[in-house]
């Protein structure tokens, strides 16, 4: 079930540049250089988006990579100790991303891209391990969609019809 994309009025977004690349094409001239920002915004309470800007110069590249994150904000929802309400393994690509609860103090027990991704999202206790590639910008994708995956209880109960009591 994919999260609906969130109003974002009356939100106060904190964003993280995960990585800049400078890329090359190469014309009948010479060589284009432009450079690709990948930017992951969120308010560090259940909203997180992550966008990819480019441009020829490199606050122009972040500026369109936050705009881009910002109209792809998701809904994470978070449980009662700042962990998520169940594992989850997110793909994207060859990139996976196991996302595993996990009890008070703990921490953000995470690798650099899914650490900023979770960090914004405002998880205070979560285990990862990312599986696969070592890709930046696709270990980032598959956390976002691992996190989009994500159910409540209230959410699992209402599918089956039964009552939040019921699940075991």
């Amino acid at each position: 079930m994919n999260r609906s994309v969130v109003n974002t009025d009356n939100l106060e977004l904190e964003d993280k540049v995960v990585s800049i690349k400078r890329v090359t094409k190469v014309v009948k001239g010479g060589r284009n250089m432009r450079f690709t920002a990948l930017v992951v915004v969120g308010d560090k309470n259940g909203h997180v988006g992550v966008g990819l800007g480019k441009s020829t110069e490199i606050p122009e590249a972040i500026r369109k990579g936050k705009e881009d994150a910002t109209k792809k904000l998701i809904e994470v929802p978070l449980d009662e100790n700042g962990s998520v309400p169940h594992d989850y393994t997110g793909k994207f690509g060859s990139a996976e991303v196991l996302l595993k609860r996990a009890p008070e103090g703990t921490g953000i027990i995470a690798g650099g891209p899914a650490r900023n991704v979770l960090e914004l999202a405002g998880f205070k206790n979560i285990r990862t391990k990312s599986l696969g590639s070592n890709n930046k910008q696709n270990v980032v994708l598959a956390t976002i969609a691992g996190l989009a995956q994500l159910k409540t209880p209230e959410e699992v109960a209402k599918l089956r019809g039964i009552s939040v009591d019921q699940l075991a």
